[in-house]
């Protein structure tokens, strides 16, 4: 308690040049014996304090006063802002205010290095800030939920982390029903409802990183034979490494991706301009995917 109550009383000082004793009690809730015993120990460890009697007097910093700077290096001083910064575009208010009181610690301007946006062009945020309180205040989430083949359950949740993996929001949860973590896109959540019960945050065993998902799928290897007419399509969803152009300016792409309806629509999106090499059982599917879109037109 010290230790914070320290901290505020060089914030306030940094920021209202002079405080009398009263003032200083009052906003902290304690004695004006508990403030003076506070400003010797700022002094002996070396923050320049000092009292000044009379009227207009009070207790000051020297206004050249720079917090930490013998302990943090100008490079830290600046990471510790712009992670702070970068934690404020997540609608933290909280963080906000200690962004703030860090800049005017450290005399350093705010720079607003980053900008980010979690709602979609239709003006939908996905439940991301909703799912972000329930987290933080460990509250059980009620919703609907629409798997990859359209069926709809309920689905009752701890929820533990969002998570953001190949251009899509997760939440990590530990669903009450089936007992275990699950993964759920918060595209295809519905009608939720943060409850007001509580949950004790479990001791999760799960790898980070390790394939959570709501229904067991099998991955493959896929080659693509993309058209140039394509090539925007090639730089935005795939990694250097995973193209090779052609003489004739076509790619070949390579991605080991899970199989399921995503992946044909996904090759499908590429209508004419795209060519599936491997593997065969795959190219099959298009093909006969293709035949039933074309014979629709007929």
């Amino acid at each position: 308690m010290q230790t914070n109550r320290l901290f505020q009383i060089i914030y306030i000082l940094l920021c209202k040049k002079t405080v009398s004793t009263r003032e200083l009690a009052d906003e902290l809730g304690v004695s004006r014996r508990t403030i003076f015993r506070d400003i010797d120990v700022l002094s002996s460890a070396g923050v320049p304090v000092y009292t000044e009697r009379g009227k207009g007097g009070g207790i000051s910093i020297l206004p050249n006063f720079i917090l930490n700077k013998s302990i943090l290096s100008e490079q830290e001083q600046n990471e510790i802002l712009s992670a702070l910064h970068g934690l404020s575009k997540v609608a933290a208010v909280e963080n906000n205010q200690v962004l703030q009181k860090l800049s005017a610690i450290f005399n350093k301007a705010l720079l607003d290095w980053l900008e980010v946006d979690f709602s979609s062009w239709s003006g939908s945020d996905g439940f991301f800030n909703v799912f972000k309180t329930a987290i933080l205040e460990h509250r059980i989430t009620q919703f609907d939920y629409y798997n990859a083949y359209g069926n709809k359950t309920f689905r009752c949740v701890e929820p533990v982390q969002l998570w953001f993996k190949s251009r899509a929001w997760y939440l990590k949860g530990f669903c009450l029903a089936k007992q275990s973590i699950r993964l759920y896109k918060l595209s295809r959540v519905k009608n939720l409802v943060v409850t007001d019960e509580h949950f004790q945050p479990r001791n999760l065993t799960a790898e980070p990183g390790e394939p959570v998902q709501e229904n067991k799928t099998n991955y493959i290897t896929l080659k693509l034979c993309i058209q140039p007419e394509m090539a925007y399509r090639v730089f935005d969803d795939f990694c250097e490494s995973m193209t090779e152009r052609q003489t004739d300016d076509s790619f070949i792409a390579t991605a080991t991706w899970p199989e399921d309806d995503w992946v044909y629509g996904y090759i499908l999106s590429f209508g004419e301009y795209a060519e599936v090499l491997e593997p065969a059982h795959v190219r099959n599917i298009i093909k006969d995917k293709a035949k039933k879109i074309g014979e629709k037109y007929l």
